[in-house]
């Protein structure tokens, strides 16, 4: 009943804009990825998709078929790499900012881990800046942090909105300078921040600095001022500050950028992260 091939085409399908865009990110024909659908709803017997001549969206059976589907194929892919040759093994040195290892990379983190059981991963957690430095000097082999200006490297994962936070019920005096809450130098998004509250022209003062984000969210609880955070990152205790005292922040672009030499194990890791529905997971989370 559920053959892998119209179940692959099928989840492309509910992840596409159209029958088209999915028949050119699986290379078939349009009419190929329809009569994959059809076969598919005959299969179970039940309708999967309403469609019209601009879209289509899932149908309430659908949506349980998507859920089975995936795990249907997740197993049929590590089934085929079980037996299809050598294991994989090696030591991956990956480097990432503590915003996304809250945020949605632990499921990208346990799909390489599931496919690659004996792989070393070496994690590196700090900001960007520092992580830059450590992939030039030779100690990590992949990174996935925010693109610095200027930068031309790295291949884009998503972009994210930045967002000024504070405990709830945070009073702030017309007259007063602003209390901010910002990473330490070197940080790109301090550095925006930076320059946004610079062109404003509003008074402010950096009341607390920290080495994380997890820092900078301790002490925007605690009540000493305002953070900012990307809008994927979820803290508990903060809430979404609004006040004309302050600059509206550009978007920040999130990037992949790997050392010019990579192992195998490494070049795997990289295909995985660039395959990934991370910027997918990332508009899930801030929707919920």
């Amino acid at each position: 009943m559920f053959n892998p091939l119209w179940l692959k085409t099928f989840v492309t399908v509910a992840a596409a804009p159209s029958f088209t865009e999915a028949g050119r990110r699986l290379e078939l024909t349009q009419s190929t990825v329809s009569d994959h659908i059809r076969r598919l709803e005959q299969a179970v017997g039940r309708r999967l998709f309403v469609r019209d001549t601009h879209a289509h969206a899932l149908t309430g059976d659908g949506e349980m078929l998507l859920v089975h589907a995936r795990l249907i194929l997740e197993a049929h892919e590590r089934a085929e790499l079980q037996f299809s040759g050598p294991r994989l093994r090696g030591r991956v040195r990956f480097g990432t900012s503590d915003d996304l290892v809250l945020g949605p990379l632990p499921e990208v983190l346990a799909a390489f881990r599931r496919l690659h059981p004996d792989v070393e991963l070496d994690m590196t957690i700090g900001v960007t800046a520092k992580l830059y430095e450590l992939l030039d000097g030779g100690a990590l082999d992949i990174i996935v942090g925010k693109k610095r200006p200027g930068d031309t490297r790295g291949q884009k994962m998503h972009e994210e909105a930045l967002i000024w936070r504070a405990k709830e019920g945070l009073q702030i005096e017309a007259d007063e300078p602003m209390p901010l809450i910002l990473l330490s130098e070197p940080s790109v998004t301090r550095s925006l921040v930076l320059d946004a509250m610079a062109r404003l022209g509003r008074p402010f003062q950096i009341v607390c600095n920290s080495s994380s984000y997890v820092g900078c969210a301790a002490a925007a609880r605690a009540g000493l001022g305002v953070t900012v955070q990307p809008a994927n990152l979820l803290t508990p205790g903060l809430v979404a500050f609004r006040s004309e005292a302050l600059p509206r922040l550009p978007n920040v672009e999130f990037v992949a950028v790997a050392a010019r030499a990579l192992s195998v194990p490494a070049k795997t890791m990289l295909q995985i992260l660039l395959a990934s529905d991370l910027g997918s997971k990332v508009a899930e989370i801030r929707r919920a």
